[in-house]
């Protein structure tokens, strides 16, 4: 098996849909030989924030000399963004031996209970990390958290970032259910830790600690403008990013009984920490400066035009926006519109893309002024917009990835972004 075809094989997963619940990713993992049994975790879930908070305890945990797994998504670019022991991603070889060796056990299920994508991948991930011999591993959910493949582990710590709008169409339509999916990944005297704001989610995430008899920590704002904290040189743009960095900082001193970890080196974790994508400024020519942001809910973009403000203060950008079309675009790009002189929309590269037409009619009546331009691509969007000082491109973190790979920011060749394609397929609930 060559990589293209083990990648090909990951890719025909995507056929399987979404289907959310713990029965088939517990036999896969344990005809693999239950790794997840092998291994010491910190489970993350959230709307916002989960893949930042993972790279901040990565990097501090990776700092205080441990052997660190990485597991987050989507990727940006290439698969092995994925699957990383101390921020190396997994290698090429290893991909295809942990697809073949899987290959034999996946033809043990039926079409129906066959798993998808996401749950091979997860025991992939899993397999990888305990013969890598990582002494931690940072497990980031894929879409909730009671129902998720990730939630078969019982973990050190349960962090939960905060409660949003999202993905409400697996999760539920209010914040008390979208909050009760995400609490479902904490576990019986396992300590809990949240940044959660909203009333409704935090209440949510308390009694199901309380019930459970976990600890919960609760992370305020307050506590990240502490001194400690308010000394930290984060390299990760944005005030949101403080609030991560501060759940994260609490985490760690949570587990000091179990892992010690000194206060200097989580401050050297978090000031070296890396994570693209996010409020990530780029230099395109001599001078063009890009800002390249997923903000692919409506929380996102609310952050991304608070931080415009703040960090480019009296500057109109120009707004390059791909949305996908089961987000709340609408709202989205009411939000998104006020804050750009030119406004170019474009398809994201996916089967779930809203369609330009659709975002520049919104975007037209949230902001009359601006130049609105329906392009065929990023590439035609890029290109109207060279003679531009700012340009924001934003709404997808599939979107970014391409830009990404546009502004050769990644040289993996060929893409793999059509791997996070999870809902093009038919899809549904395992309860």
């Amino acid at each position: 098996m060559t990589y293209p075809e083990a990648i090909q094989f990951l890719y025909g997963l995507r056929w399987f849909g979404t289907k959310l619940g713990l029965e088939q990713t517990l036999r896969l993992a344990e005809m693999a030989g239950s790794p997840h049994l092998q291994l010491r975790f910190i489970h993350v879930a959230g709307t916002n924030g989960k893949g930042s908070t993972c790279a901040m305890l990565e990097s501090i945990y990776r700092t205080a000399g441990l052997k660190v797994g990485l597991f987050t998504s989507p990727h940006l670019v290439a698969f092995s963004e994925r699957i990383q022991v101390n921020r190396r991603p997994i290698p090429e070889t290893d991909v295809v031996r942990l697809v073949r060796e899987i290959q034999p056990l996946l033809h043990q299920f039926g079409s129906e209970e066959h798993p998808t994508f996401f749950e091979v991948v997860a025991v992939m991930a899993l397999r990888y990390f305990a013969e890598q011999g990582c002494e931690l591993v940072i497990w980031e959910t894929g879409l909730g958290g009671r129902l998720d493949a990730t939630n078969i582990v019982t973990p050190l710590a349960s962090v939960i970032t905060n409660i949003q709008y999202d993905h409400q169409k697996w999760l539920g339509e209010t914040l008390t259910s979208i909050a009760t999916e995400k609490a479902g990944i904490i576990k019986p005297g396992v300590p809990a830790l949240t940044a959660a704001e909203e009333p409704e989610g935090l209440e949510v995430i308390t009694a199901r600690a309380q019930a459970l008899g976990s600890a919960l920590t609760t992370v305020t704002r307050q506590q990240a403008a502490e001194p400690f904290l308010a000394a930290v040189h984060l390299p990760l743009l944005g005030e949101h990013q403080r609030l991560n960095a501060a759940l994260a900082a609490a985490t760690v001193r949570q587990l000091r009984p179990l892992i010690p970890v000194a206060d200097a080196q989580i401050k050297l974790g978090l000031e070296s920490v890396q994570w693209a994508g996010r409020l990530q400024v780029c230099t395109r020519g001599t001078s063009q400066k890009v800002v390249l942001d997923g903000a692919h809910n409506i929380a996102g973009v609310r952050t991304l035009a608070s931080a415009l403000l703040q960090y480019f203060p009296g500057q109109t950008p120009t707004l390059v926006m791909g949305i996908l079309d089961d987000k709340d675009w609408p709202e989205m790009c009411r939000l998104l519109a006020p804050l750009g002189r030119r406004l170019l929309l474009v398809p994201v590269h996916s089967d779930r893309t809203a369609q330009p037409h659709g975002l520049a009619t919104i975007c037209a009546q949230a902001n009359p002024d601006a130049e609105v331009v329906e392009c065929q691509s990023l590439q035609q969007a890029l290109q109207n917009s060279q003679g531009d000082a700012l340009v924001v491109i934003a709404g997808s973190l599939y979107l970014v990835g391409e830009a990404m790979e546009a502004l050769n920011l990644s040289h993996t060749s060929p893409s793999e972004r059509a791997l996070n394609e999870w809902g093009s397929a038919p899809s549904h609930a395992r309860k």
